[in-house]
C-alpha cells in the first residue's frame, strides 16, 4: 500500500504541474427532525473532531469525540471533507488537507478505541497558499470507478476544477473568474451531469453554483436569497433526505453555528427552515463535513 501511494502521489504531483496549480422547493422527504450532519474540525492544537448534529427544534449536538495531536499546532489551513467509514478493526479516514501551502492526501487509521494506529501524509503539490477554499467531488454511479474532480477557489475570485484519475493523476478540467466575492461555498448536489455547491457572499446574499460536467466550465448562479446571510464564515452541508439538504452556518465572531434544512433548491422559491443555535461553541479554525464511503454518500439537494 505504501508503494502504491507514493506512486499515485508522484502522479498527482505531475499532474498538478501540468495544471499549473504548483504556482503560486418542495420540503425534504421524511421528517427534518431525523436529518442530520457529521461536523469535523481542526482544533487551533491539531486535534481532529467528530460531532453528530441533528435537525430538531432547537437542533440537538451529540458529544464531540477528540483524536488528540493529528496534526502540528496551527498547521492545518484548510481542509475538505474527509471520508470516515468503519474498519474490522476500527475505522478509517481520508481525505485531502492544505497544510501551509501545500496539498496532501491523509490517510488515518484508527483502533476500536479511537486511537491512532497510523497516519500518512502524501504530497499532491504545492501553490495553495493563493486559494481560500477546497472540496473533492466524488460521483458513485460507479463505485468501482468514480469519477472524482477537486474544486479549489483562489483569493482572486478565480473557481479552478480538476479531474482526478484512478491512477491519481491529476488534470486541469476548466477555471472562472467572477467569485472574488464568495465568503464560503459548500458541495450540495453530485450527479451524474454537474455538481452544485451552495454559496453565501459578504454582502449577505445566498446562490447555488451548478457546474456542468464539461471541458468549458459554464456555472449556472442562481439567487436563492438576497440578504442576511453574511455573517457565516463557514457553511457545511450534508443530506436530508432524498432531496434536501441540511446545512450548517458558523459564525466566527461570536463562536456560535446555527442549523439549518433546505429543501430540493429551487432558486428563490427554496423551502429553508431555520432550526436555531446549535448547543455549544464553535471556536477551532477549520471545519468540514465527515462524508460516509463513496457507495452510499450521495448528495443531490438541487
Amino acid at each position: 500500500m505504501g508503494k502504491l501511494r507514493t506512486t499515485l502521489t508522484l502522479l498527482a504531483a505531475a499532474g498538478l504541474a501540468a495544471a499549473g496549480a504548483t504556482t503560486a422547493g418542495a420540503a425534504p422527504a421524511g421528517s427534518t427532525a431525523s436529518c442530520g450532519l457529521s461536523l469535523g474540525s481542526v482544533t487551533a492544537g491539531g486535534d481532529q473532531t467528530l460531532q453528530r448534529l441533528t435537525a430538531s427544534t432547537p437542533p440537538a449536538a451529540g458529544a464531540r469525540s477528540v483524536v488528540p495531536n493529528v496534526y502540528s499546532d496551527g498547521a492545518v489551513r484548510m481542509i475538505g471533507s474527509l471520508v470516515n467509514e468503519a474498519t474490522p478493526t476500527g475505522s478509517s479516514r481520508h481525505g485531502r488537507v492544505v497544510l501551509g501551502d501545500t496539498m496532501y492526501q491523509h490517510w488515518l487509521e484508527l483502533d476500536k478505541a479511537g486511537k491512532v494506529t497510523s497516519s500518512e501524509l502524501a504530497r499532491i503539490g504545492g501553490g495553495w497558499s493563493k486559494f481560500v477554499d477546497h472540496e473533492t467531488s466524488t460521483f458513485n454511479d460507479d463505485p468501482t470507478n468514480p469519477r472524482t474532480y477537486e474544486y479549489g477557489l483562489r483569493s482572486d475570485g478565480v473557481l479552478f476544477r480538476w479531474v482526478v484519475g484512478g491512477d491519481g493523476r491529476w488534470k486541469a478540467y476548466g477555471s472562472v473568474p467572477g467569485f472574488a466575492s464568495v465568503k464560503s461555498m459548500t458541495l450540495i448536489s453530485k450527479t451524474a451531469a454537474y455538481d452544485t455547491f451552495l454559496a453565501n457572499t459578504r454582502g449577505g446574499a445566498l446562490y447555488t453554483i451548478r457546474i456542468p460536467v464539461n471541458s468549458q466550465m459554464r456555472p449556472i448562479v442562481t439567487k436563492v436569497r438576497s440578504a442576511t446571510w453574511q455573517g457565516f464564515e463557514l457553511l457545511v452541508a450534508g443530506q436530508c433526505g432524498n432531496y434536501g439538504t441540511v446545512v450548517v452556518g458558523i459564525d466566527k465572531d461570536t463562536k456560535s453555528a446555527y442549523l439549518y434544512t433546505f429543501g430540493h433548491a429551487d432558486g428563490t422559491k427554496t423551502s429553508i427552515t431555520g432550526h436555531g443555535k446549535v448547543p455549544g461553541t464553535f471556536a477551532d479554525p477549520s471545519y468540514f463535513r465527515w462524508a460516509p464511503p463513496v457507495k452510499s454518500d450521495w448528495l443531490f439537494g438541487e
